[in-house]
């Protein structure tokens, strides 16, 4: 049986990339891998869509959020958390672990902070350093408003500081043009990866709070150290360097098709699996969808984690959970990255079975039927 894998992380890896992992191994501290370095820098550069300088790091994603926030805020200073589900519950969390305070502006799950409620945080406690959000709220299905919220923070003297883990080549970003001061992202989801990377664009004003953060409370994650270190295309610490090798390959497929070009056609694809999981009479999860991934609730009496263990085991497809309370009410279909519209159909084809197995009145073929007639109008 042919195994899937369609969950919001990790995500598959091209053929072409996992072959770069069977070459011999390099050493690091060469003008070979300087090279390699800055050439992957720079493709992430367009990527992110910014002109800001990109800090690699050896870790998952959540190091380059930790890192963003022990490096530019002060222990004792305030943060506004933007919290939409599990993954802005994170920001939270790391800021508890600095002992930074953390205003947390929350809303229920499936629902999407406001730009009004960030303007009222920002208007309340105008002494806080940065604002914390999140791109796309991964346990939700849920997208912010970047944009709108940049033009906000960037009239005060705040940092602007994304999760963009699970969004970054998947959704629309323009760092530079949305005012991001700090933008994260990991290697496992649209940038079509294993995990153990991580990345971080930071821009002028970011660096100058973290110039002005004399004590931070970190040693590996010392993002002044990490940039000096790239003033010669090299880095402080041993870095995955067979994984960057291997990500060089991943990226020139990005930009072979052309970022926007990856915008428009995962747009199309979250069009395509929310009008087939609605055929199927299932509901969207979030209020304001984002495009990496598509989230829909259970039907009355269907059970989700007897759904996907029937799925993956039937049919060999990897769907996600809901998380924490969503345990059991939702599941989560991820089309980013190394992802095209017949993994889509595949997913829609074998959930239709299941439901039907276990009892959901469906015509049979109307998920698939909705689904298609969105890929033939592209």
């Amino acid at each position: 049986m042919k195994q899937r894998l369609l969950t919001p992380g990790p995500t598959p890896v091209p053929e072409e990339t996992l072959l770069e992992f069977a070459r011999p191994m390099i050493f690091h501290r060469t003008a070979e891998f300087r090279v390699l370095l800055a050439e992957v820098l720079a493709d992430l550069q367009t990527i992110f869509c910014t002109k800001n300088l990109i800090i690699p790091l050896t870790a998952s994603g959540t190091g380059a959020l930790e890192a963003a926030l022990a490096n530019s805020v002060p222990a004792g200073a305030k943060i506004i958390c933007l919290i939409a589900g599990r993954f802005g519950e994170r920001w939270k969390n790391i800021a508890k672990a600095f002992n930074i305070e953390s205003i947390n502006v929350t809303v229920p799950y499936g629902q999407a902070v406001q730009p009004d409620q960030l303007a009222k945080a920002l208007a309340d406690h105008p002494d806080a350093i940065a604002v914390c959000s999140t791109l796309s709220e991964t346990s939700t299905g849920v997208g912010h408003d970047i944009a709108a919220f940049g033009k906000l923070i960037a009239k005060t003297p705040a940092l602007h500081i994304v999760d963009a883990i699970s969004g970054l080549g998947a959704m629309e970003c323009r760092t530079d043009e949305w005012q991001i001061d700090i933008n994260c992202t990991g290697s496992q989801k649209a940038l079509m990866m294993p995990p153990g990377l991580a990345f971080l664009s930071v821009s002028d004003k970011a660096w100058q709070a973290i110039d002005k953060n004399a004590n931070p409370r970190t040693f590996y994650f010392d993002l002044k150290k990490a940039k000096k270190n790239l003033e010669t295309s090299d880095t402080p610490y041993t870095p995955a360097h067979t994984m960057i090798r291997a990500m060089r390959v991943s990226l020139k497929k990005i930009l072979a098709e052309g970022i926007e070009n990856v915008w428009a056609r995962q747009k199309r694809y979250a069009e395509a699996a929310r009008a087939g999981f609605q055929a199927l009479g299932l509901e969207l999860f979030p209020a304001q969808p984002n495009t990496a991934l598509t989230v829909v609730k259970m039907p009355a009496g269907i059970d989700s984690t007897t759904l996907l263990t029937k799925l993956e085991k039937q049919y060999g497809l990897k769907l996600a959970n809901g998380q924490d309370t969503l345990k059991g009410k939702i599941i989560r279909l991820a089309h980013m990255g190394y992802i095209d519209q017949f993994d889509i159909l595949a997913a829609l084809g074998g959930v239709e079975l299941v439901l039907l197995e276990m009892g959901h009145r469906i015509e049979p073929g109307a998920g698939l039927s909705a689904a298609q007639r969105v890929f033939a109008k592209a």
